[in-house]
């Protein structure tokens, strides 16, 4: 592989560069060299050869590729150093001999500024199994383990740069490359760098047959040395000589031996070799082991049953066991009767050996017209009746012929006894089904069923026949009357076809002279369809998990049905009160559920199956089938309401209780058991578990913080555990626990210049209070309790507003120091709180002597406290509001002066406008209180409450 890079300058630049030194760190990550010691011999020439090329190159664009070979073996852990880039491209100083073309000097090493960066041009296929340090430029392995079979012999391909993954043909055929390209910044020291990276094959793998099992069929006449290939060689993923290498047998039976043959792509193919004579009719099967061994350290093994199997060939001819037989029977022998039966061996198989049988032609046709040979059989009956005249002996001679055999013979002898007094005979008339001598009986039939008469004679008349049943089994032979020689078989208790289903009796008649005449009689009983299948268990009681697999197993039914045949096969059917999604096998007797079962949807299940046999008409029987489903922790804790609102009354007792966080969670047991706590607010708040009561550790003032929001989640007790949470507002209800504050006057030693010039209705100063309840407790009003000085009356006070206005003009007399007791007082429930403070007014024209002010102020004045509460009120809505009077200010104001009739007028315009709006206002003071108990609303006895501001 060459370097991609030309020279555009008067340095040298090498054709191409690849380190190829093992890394000192890792032994198992290799970098080769791409180039051979032959290039090294042909470097001066390569000198002169740019030294004359090199204006032309000039023209070029100067090309700051480079690729890197490295090599390593599959399977690693992560963090093996693969190589270093730096390093390899001398990037840093002291990495080997300096490549001038591609550094400048004064940039090198760890000077460089800015520093070097290495990163990956795409994230391929190839990113997966490398990381790449974005500052040293080493190359590491990822947590992605490389397996070059899964790579390269499954996921193979055309080479491709970029991160892909390929096989290359080159420098081997069994090459496997990872491929990335590396680019490397900042600009000025800008390359592209094309890094291969060979995975090494490790033996990793172990040889594998694609079949477990071999055959190999050899003809039993193949000679010594015949080679027969195995069709099926085993397969390693592993290459070269971590490849199968060789085969051999586990057990060679002195018979065979192994041969392996290598085609020109590599392949190896193992040869079975023949070395003993085969017999099939001796042994017709070899079984062993064949055994695949790859060439790794250690070697790896892969086995197989091999079968040999040896085929028949056509290399036996029949055999009889005896050259001659001898027969003998009676003259009186009935046509049809078998005489002999003959039969030959031949040890090969199929139509090598069939036999078929013939008379030789030495034997006379008078034999053969009298007895018939069956060829296929053997078997030789009497073909007609026996005369006087017939032979009484017979000599025949038989032949086994076989295909490509000479014929084997037999002789067999049969000699006619003539008889002097005839056996007597019993001739059958069935009433039943009989064929061929079997007679077809009904399991059903009733006691004393007929089956057959039989009529007993002696063929001469002379003698007297006597006959009896002989055998076992419910049956009866009895005279029938009226007749002497007519004998009735009958049954004589019911039979049952799953007892018994064949019998086997005769009929022996005898006559005085001690001849016996047997007739046999087989009885086969028919089977009825008397019989339902049962269940083995009637009640089939299952469990499953809810949230099973579609089409999830549940039970294999299993009824079994005594009758046979038709009438014992049993069909499967669900009852009618099934659900639609379980499924029944009809054949297999499997239930299956097609659905998902939800145990909140429903928990038990219980229906009827059908065991149904094939019989006419068909029986059934039924069972019943209970499955439960378990919980499974499928269902978080659900809230029964979204969030919750709570009312509390401030001042509320710490650990009353505030309200139930009602919580449900639709499993079961422990599954369903939920804990609730409280997420945030812990500090302050806190709740019962069990009961789900919510409480609060501490007193709430309303006036500290007027709402509270908490976060309670509910956990279950399932495995994973579940949870969900909801939102908790608790809103305090407002208790007039704060009297109002005055915030002026500041002191009830302050005191205020009041000029003897002003005019009635001036306003001369004010009392300012605030209250920290809110709604009716929050509603303050003004009054004057208390008054000392020389004309205090002078003075009044706006009960609403707390403005104080001269009431009367003042007086030469009234010069001096009024003092005002003023009373705060709000519209709490259930009583009202009040301050005081003393309003001091100085009248006259200037203050010429504060210390005498400041002692008149210190004494403690005399006043009398005024119990009349002050005349404000606070109306409903559909009350009719009644108009302030402005007469009297406006009286005062004309008589005052005429040329500011038009600024006292508007002023007051503007009281009266005034005094409306606060009328309007208390139209509106309606508070509703969302407490639980009815709250008595009336005015109880008000104590007065002294709170000066000092």
């Amino acid at each position: 592989m060459r370097g991609r890079g030309d020279a555009c300058s008067s340095r040298a630049l090498p054709v191409s560069w690849r380190p190829a030194t093992w890394h000192p760190r890792l032994d198992m990550g290799r970098l080769s060299r791409s180039r051979s010691s032959t290039s090294h011999r042909n470097l001066p020439h390569l000198l002169l050869f740019f030294l004359f090329v090199g204006p032309f190159n000039c023209l070029a664009s100067y090309s700051r590729a480079t690729e890197l070979l490295y090599s390593l073996n599959e399977g690693l852990p992560a963090g093996v150093l693969i190589g270093s880039l730096a390093e390899d491209l001398r990037l840093v100083p002291g990495a080997g001999r300096q490549d001038t073309q591609s550094q400048p000097p004064e940039h090198s090493g760890a000077e460089r500024n800015p520093p070097l960066s290495f990163s990956l041009a795409s994230q391929g296929l190839s990113g997966q199994y490398v990381t790449l340090d974005n500052r040293s430029g080493e190359l590491h392995t990822s947590a992605q383990e490389i397996d070059r079979e899964a790579l390269c012999l499954e996921g193979g391909g055309g080479a491709a740069w970029g991160g892909s993954i390929s096989i290359s043909s080159s420098p081997s055929a069994d090459s496997c490359l990872l491929l990335l390209d590396v680019l490397v910044l900042p600009q000025e020291y800008f390359r592209f760098v094309k890094v291969k990276i060979a995975i090494r094959d490790i033996n990793d793998n172990a040889p594998q047959f694609p079949v477990s099992e071999i055959s190999v069929w050899v003809p039993e006449n193949a000679p010594v040395n015949t080679r027969l290939a195995i069709e099926h060689p085993a397969m390693d993923r592993d290459i070269g000589t971590n490849g199968v290498q060789t085969y051999r047998l586990l057990d060679y039976h002195r018979m065979f031996t192994l041969d392996v043959e290598e085609n020109e792509n590599g392949e190896r193919t193992p040869y079975l070799i023949v070395m003993g004579l085969l017999d099939r009719e001796t042994q017709d099967q070899y079984v062993s082991i064949i055994i695949a061994e790859d060439g790794g350290s250690p070697p790896l093994l892969g086995s197989a049953t091999l079968t040999i199997g040896i085929s028949d060939i056509n290399d036996n001819c029949p055999l009889f066991t005896d050259s001659q037989i001898n027969v003998t029977m009676y003259g009186n022998a009935t046509v049809g009767t078998p005489i002999v039966a003959v039969q030959a061996v031949d040890r090969d198989l199929g139509n090598n050996a069939q036999i078929t049988y013939s008379y030789s032609q030495k034997v006379p046709q008078a034999s053969k017209d009298l007895f018939h040979l069956d060829e296929n059989t053997g078997v030789i009956k009497l073909f007609s009746k026996i005369g006087g005249s017939v032979l009484q002996t017979h000599k025949l001679t038989i032949l086994a012929n076989g295909p490509g055999c000479i014929p084997a013979v037999i002789t067999a002898l049969v000699t006619i006894i003539k008889v002097i007094f005839r056996p007597p005979e019993i001739v059958p008339r069935y009433i039943v089904n009989e064929i061929d001598g079997i007679v077809y009986l009904k399991e059903l039939e009733p006691v004393n069923t007929p089956i057959a008469f039989f009529t007993i004679r002696d063929p001469e008349g002379k003698y007297k026949v006597n006959c009896y049943l002989d055998g076992e089994g419910p049956f009866r032979l009895s005279p029938y009357k009226p007749y002497s020689n007519e004998y009735l078989l009958e049954t004589t208790k019911p039979m049952d076809y799953e007892l018994q289903q064949f019998y086997e009796i005769a009929v022996v008649a005898w006559n005085s002279e001690g001849f016996h005449v047997k007739k046999m009689i087989k009885v086969q009983l028919l089977d009825d369809n008397d019989n339902a299948p049962i269940f083995l268990q009637p009640l089939v009681e299952l469990t499953i998990e809810e949230n099973n697999s579609p089409n999830a197993f549940l039970t294999k039914l299993d009824a079994t049905d005594a009758d046979s045949g038709e009438r014992g096969q049993v069909s499967y059917f669900l009852g009618p009160d099934a659900p639609s999604y379980f499924s029944l096998d009809s054949v297999t007797g499997v239930l299956t559920v097609s659905t998902q079962l939800d145990r909140e949807e429903k928990e038990k299940y219980k229906y009827t199956v059908r065991a149904v046999d094939s019989g006419k008409p068909p029986k059934e029987s039924v069972a019943t089938v209970a499955i439960t489903v378990l919980d499974k922790n499928d269902n978080s804790p659900r809230f029964i309401n979204k969030d919750f609102s709570f009312f509390v009354p401030e001042n509320f007792p710490g650990y009353g209780e505030i309200g139930v966080i009602s919580v449900t969670d639709a499993d079961a047991g422990q599954n369903g058991w939920v804990a609730l706590s409280v997420v945030n607010q812990s500090d302050i708040f806190v709740i019962d578990t069990g009961k789900g009561m919510l409480r609060a550790k501490v007193s709430l003032d309303r006036e500290q913080q007027s709402s509270y929001t908490l976060w309670v989640e509910a956990v279950d007790g399932g495995e994973p555990p579940l949870s969900s949470t909801t939102k908790i507002t608790i809103l305090l209800l407002d208790i007039n626990d704060n009297p109002p504050l005055v915030l002026f006057p500041q002191s009830n030693m302050s005191y205020l210049l009041v000029l003897p010039s002003t005019l009635p209705g001036s306003p001369v100063t004010e009392v300012y209070a605030v209250d920290k309840d809110t709604g009716m407790n929050a509603v303050i009003v003004y009054s004057i309790i208390g008054r000392r000085g020389p004309r205090p009356e002078s003075f009044r006070i706006d009960p609403k507003t707390g403005n104080i206005t001269l009431e009367e003009a003042l007086l030469q007399t009234d010069y001096g120091l009024h003092r005002l007791l003023v009373k705060v007082s709000d519209h709490g429930y259930p009583e009202p709180l009040h301050s005081t403070v003393m309003v001091n007014l100085f009248v006259n024209d200037t203050v010429s002597n504060e210390s005498y002010i400041e002692s008149l102020l210190r004494k403690e004045p005399e006043i009398n406290i005024e119990e009349k509460e002050p005349q404000i009120s606070i109306e409903p809505t559909h009350r009719k509001v009644e108009p302030v009077s402005c007469m009297p200010t406006l009286v005062a104001l004309s008589v005052i002066s005429l040329g500011s009739i038009t600024l006292i007028t508007g002023m007051g315009i503007y009281i009266c406008l005034r005094g409306k709006r606060h009328h309007r206002e208390d139209e509106n003071l309606e508070v509703q209180i969302p407490l639980k108990g009815k709250i008595d609303l009336h005015m109880r006895e008000r104590k007065p409450m002294d709170i000066s501001n000092i």
